[in-house]
């Protein structure tokens, strides 16, 4: 064991390479062969049945404490181009009618939501998602974030984030969604390389991003965030190397590095990529190193297993002082226990578990229409289930187990015989610690097999996404 406390307290930096050296025994640990989740949830969304769904969707609602904020996720599921990587429930449309059809829907829904809800509740966060929502115009973004402020009013210190895509939105949206209290936007790039774009149907120049980032700071927008993919085809070291020199001239305060999850039989558009263009497995673990590395070598701090901060972001900071998490939108410094996903396929989170509103817009709009909030599916959560999932969410947040924390839940205990069996099975990737035990450096890139060793839903038969 010595060389392995010793090792854990090497420079970060330092341990990645040396986990680069180590490629055979990664492979020998999974990490190229392995689907598992991405555990933005426990259980996973693949555990959801409909048995829980509309009722149990109404009955968390009504029992939550006015007190306590609440975070809200807004849907917009439709796109003017449908990109070809793209897994998200989404739909092309090339005329607005069916967003202000939609939007409608969206509006009866929220007095659904506000005939539910107990007085009194509060927003602490809210999210527009995609989709693309810069596809509304800026009355459409007003009257949407109005209706909802009105429903459930923002708490202090309030902040408001939304997906933008730079080739469909201008100054006057920006204004609209800047007016309505917008405090962070979240720009999607993937990657700059012409070919890579053309690849997976995304074409989206430097240029356009830029002017992007340029109207937002101008609209006093200080957080940034840019989300880059890596495993796409066409991908080079050459070519992401590229990407990453015009990102860090753009100067976002947070990056998303997400890897590209190749799932054809379940997004039919993503058979329009080539099978032979996709880097292999081995292959996408270099890249996702090389962005790793140039990102924290030019002064971001990396945040669990695939995001990276400037020191002052809020993500960094939470991260920092124990507070990161995980949801349906990925690593949070959200603080509010409840999460009200609004709109077709969104994720509700509530404390004695989750409801995803019907996924197709068609049967979102049905339900809607015929007087009922939408939740279809949803689990159940017990306190087993509570136990793995605060487990999970110390490893993909923290990278370790702190057992004095997990004592808080019954039966702690009972993962006692896991905790051995992984510190056994990944000996030299996991390390046992006076509290519990922690992954090194050099056993990040396992983070996520490693955290389905406490999944008590792992024999579901699902498609997920490369480890690697």
């Amino acid at each position: 064991m010595r060389h392995l406390i010793w090792r854990k307290n090497l420079p970060a930096t330092f341990c990645q390479t040396r986990g680069m050296e180590h490629i055979d025994q990664l492979r020998s640990a999974g990490l190229f062969d392995a689907r598992v989740p991405r555990y933005t949830s426990y259980p996973p969304a693949t555990a959801f049945a409909p048995q829980t769904g509309g009722a149990f969707q109404v009955s968390c609602l009504k029992a939550l404490d006015p007190a306590i904020p609440v975070s809200v996720y807004i849907h917009i599921p439709f796109c003017e181009r449908l990109c070809w990587f793209c897994a998200c429930r989404t739909q092309g449309t090339t005329t607005l009618k069916p967003v202000e059809n939609y939007l409608r829907v969206v509006l009866d829904e929220l007095e659904l939501l506000r005939d539910t809800l107990p007085n009194g509740v509060t927003m602490g966060q809210m999210h527009w998602g995609g989709g693309t929502p810069t596809i509304l115009p800026p009355d459409m973004i007003r009257a949407l974030a109005t209706a909802v402020k009105y429903v459930i009013p923002p708490a202090p210190d309030f902040s408001f984030s939304v997906e933008i895509d730079p080739t469909l939105v201008d100054d006057d949206k920006i204004a609209a969604l800047a007016e309505m209290g917008m405090t962070r936007a979240s720009i999607g790039i993937q990657d700059f390389a012409t070919d890579v774009q053309e690849a997976i149907g995304r074409k989206q120049s430097y240029t356009q991003t830029r002017a992007c980032v340029h109207s937002l700071r101008a609209a006093g927008i200080t957080s940034l965030n840019a989300d880059l993919v890596y495993g796409l085809p066409f991908q080079t070291p050459a070519k992401l190397a590229n990407t990453i020199a015009k990102v860090r001239a753009l100067d976002p305060d947070r990056i998303a590095l997400f890897g590209y999850a190749h799932v054809p039989t379940f997004s039919k558009r993503q058979k329009l990529i080539p099978n032979d263009a996709l880097p292999g497995e081995e292959a996408r673990y270099h890249l996702a190193r090389q962005a790793a590395q140039a990102f924290i070598g030019s002064g971001y701090q990396a945040i669990g297993i695939d995001h990276f901060g400037k020191p002052a972001d809020s993500l960094t900071v939470a991260a920092k002082s124990g507070h990161l998490r995980r949801n349906f939108q990925g690593y949070t410094d959200d603080t509010c226990p409840t999460l009200i996903g609004i709109g077709a396929s969104s994720i509700s989170q509530f404390g004695d578990g989750y409801v995803q509103n019907a996924s197709a817009t068609a049967a979102y709009i049905e339900r809607v229409a015929a007087g009922k909030l939408s939740g279809h599916r949803g689990y159940a959560m017990t306190p087993e289930d509570r136990l793995r999932a605060a487990a999970i969410n110390m490893l993909m947040c923290d990278f370790e187990i702190d057992l004095g924390k997990l004592d808080a839940h019954p039966n702690a205990r009972d993962l006692l015989p896991i905790h051995t069996a992984i510190l056994a099975e990944f000996a030299g990737f996991v390390v046992a610690t006076g509290q519990g035990l922690r992954i090194t450096p050099a056993g990040r890139p396992l983070t996520r097999i490693i955290a389905q060793r406490y999944d008590g839903f792992s024999s579901i038969t699902a498609q997920y996404s490369q480890a690697s």
